[in-house]
């Protein structure tokens, strides 16, 4: 698959964005970049205190991807970032409008027991069911796939790789 686009792997938290998304990338041939590192201090501050962010603290963050996402448009790219919210998707398509979302889904409890395992992660647990509540799945109009996260890393890459394929062939 060549990759003109950047996929965005989207999910809440402990689907595997930071796992798959670098897998994705070298199955690829793009570039990586791990959303988390595109929000500032305060948001981290913030996050690691069990407090969930708002719209506020997100517009910056947003934009910062989709100048990742538009700076890479040409020669495609990964990043993963959350996109829970159909708004937040529209923001990342504005300055990206190539992008394509790749949605990592699961079961709750799969995701909670992954989270608990975590080690090093400024995410804390209580904020899933926040997240959960918060998602909004990709729409029919948006450009994407989803891929369920049971299986083990390496089969869900090559399964959204597929999936990618096939989109781009419709």
């Amino acid at each position: 698959m060549h990759a003109p686009q950047v996929v965005v792997v989207m999910g809440v938290s402990g689907t595997g964005k930071t796992t798959v998304g670098p897998l994705l990338a070298e199955e690829l041939g793009v570039p990586y970049a791990e959303a988390d590192d595109f929000h500032p201090p305060a948001n981290i501050a913030k996050m690691s205190a069990g407090t969930p962010l708002d719209d506020d603290d997100r517009r910056p963050w947003l934009d910062a991807i989709g100048a990742w996402a538009h700076g890479h448009a040409e020669g495609g790219g990964v990043v993963s970032c959350s996109a829970l919210k159909r708004k937040y998707r529209d923001r990342l398509r504005s300055a990206a409008p190539g992008i394509v979302f790749l949605h990592l889904t699961g079961d709750r409890e799969l995701i909670a027991q992954r989270m608990k395992e975590r080690k090093g992660h400024f995410f804390s647990g209580e904020l899933l069911d926040s997240q959960l509540a918060t998602l909004e799945p990709l729409q029919p109009d948006e450009y994407g796939v989803a891929v369920d996260v049971g299986p083990e890393p390496e089969l869900i890459t090559e399964r959204a790789a597929a999936e990618l394929r096939r989109l781009e062939h419709q």
